[in-house]
């Protein structure tokens, strides 16, 4: 009797945990949407009222330009705040980032590394011909 509440309990920590990693993708996915939107949409909206109607002030369409320019000046920012990973994969790569203990990554190409072959003898185009 007692080992079914304690697989239901290990059900909901996982499901719970699931759900906390559902939810802080969600907020991530939300903040950068909401960023670009904001500061992409009205440039759309003025490039397009400009093409139907030239109303646009040119200083008006310069700032709406720079707004959208600063999302994606702000898109560094905010994927190191929300995401652990991309977190650890910048810190694995930057030398001032990297702890003491973690050897310096190697200059390998991704077919080399994930081909579980070691590294391969040149081939020349008549010989892959």
């Amino acid at each position: 009797v007692v080992a079914p509440r304690a697989a239901s309990g290990d059900g909901r920590r996982l499901a719970s945990k699931h759900s906390k990693k559902v939810l802080k993708a969600s907020l991530t996915l939300g903040v950068l949407l909401g960023m670009f939107f904001v500061a992409w949409l009205p440039f759309f909206v003025a490039n397009v009222a400009q093409a139907v109607c030239r109303c646009v002030p040119a200083g008006l369409f310069d700032v709406l330009t720079w707004l959208g320019y600063c999302n994606s000046t702000a898109n560094p920012i905010v994927y190191p705040l929300f995401m652990r990973d991309f977190r650890r994969a910048v810190g694995r790569r930057l030398p001032c980032c990297r702890r003491a203990g973690q050897p310096r990554p190697r200059a390998l190409s991704l077919s080399v590394r994930n081909s579980h072959s070691g590294p391969r003898a040149p081939a020349s185009l008549r010989t892959v011909l």
